[in-house]
């Protein structure tokens, strides 16, 4: 079997991963809030930044030159954060992809906790199920008739508050 095909512990699954990526969850999580600010504001700062993700300043400091050096912001030291093209390209791809799992679990009728869910999930996906993911979400979306039936067989089925 190859890699594809044979089981493996999910932080096996992650080094799988990690080897096609250069970047860590950390570093998608401070780069989607990166760019977020950059879509509100045009940039970012340490202190909005790590406010946003609850962290200390010196954390995303550090962070923040991890991704400097990696070609994703330019940085110095007391400024704003700027993205690059390479940054605000994984920024875009990172923001779609936790819209698209926000609205599947929305769909599907998570309430509970839907932010960590999403968060838990958007680091483990693969580009191919995060694709037919989003060609669901559309499915939905441009047939409510459909997404209405599902959603009163799911109030007959499941709990309320999932």
């Amino acid at each position: 079997m190859d890699n594809n095909q044979s089981f493996h512990t999910v932080r096996g699954y992650e080094i799988l991963e990690k080897e096609k990526n250069s970047l860590t969850h950390s570093m998608e999580d401070y780069l989607e809030m990166i760019y977020r600010c950059y879509i509100e504001e045009g940039y970012a700062r340490i202190n909005s930044l790590s406010e946003l993700l609850n962290v200390k300043a010196s954390s995303a400091t550090k962070m923040v030159q991890k991704l400097t050096k990696l070609g994703f912001v330019n940085y110095e030291k007391y400024g704003i954060i700027q993205l690059t093209e390479k940054g605000i390209a994984v920024g875009v791809f990172l923001l779609n992809r936790h819209i698209i799992i926000e609205q599947f679990l929305n769909i599907i009728g998570v309430q509970k906790d839907i932010l960590i869910n999403v968060e838990l999930m958007e680091h483990n996906i693969t580009s191919n199920a995060l694709t037919r993911i989003e060609t669901l979400n559309n499915f939905f979306k441009n047939n409510p008739d459909i997404l209405k039936k599902f959603t009163q067989y799911q109030k007959s089925t499941l709990p309320e508050k999932t």
